[in-house]
């Protein structure tokens, strides 16, 4: 009998110990990667620069932010920046995608940042197009 009830004593606590990890883990609740700020400059005919802070919800080697794109409206794709190691020591993180053409005509873009786990989602800002 003495068996039983210490085996269920450990089992409530090991479960106990993994709820109180995986509410750690996800302390500030965040899912995806946000895009904090955007700073955008024309350089050229169709070009723009960005500088995108963003924050990461790191808490395991693939929830770091790898990516962030600048889309239009619609979902497509003018520019992608792909990050190859987490900023776990530097939150929030600013980088860039230089150069990207972008049409005439588009008055606007959208920059969306994303990781291995999740994807894209999470806070976006929208930026208006200097010179447009």
């Amino acid at each position: 009998m003495f068996r039983y009830i210490r085996f269920a004593v450990i089992t409530i606590f090991v479960t106990m110990a993994v709820v109180a990890q995986a509410k750690d883990n996800d302390a500030n609740g965040q899912k995806y990667q946000d895009v904090i700020s955007v700073k955008v400059q024309a350089r050229g005919d169709n070009r723009f620069d960005f500088d995108a802070t963003i924050a990461s919800p790191y808490d395991t080697p693939q929830r770091y932010a790898d990516a962030f794109r600048v889309i239009n409206k619609d979902g497509m794709t003018y520019g992608v920046r792909k990050l190859f190691h987490d900023h776990a020591g530097e939150q929030p993180f600013t980088r860039d995608p230089y150069g990207v053409d972008i049409p005439a005509g588009i008055q606007s873009v959208t920059i969306q940042a994303g990781d291995q786990k999740y994807g894209y989602g999470g806070k976006t800002v929208q930026v208006t197009l200097p010179g447009r």
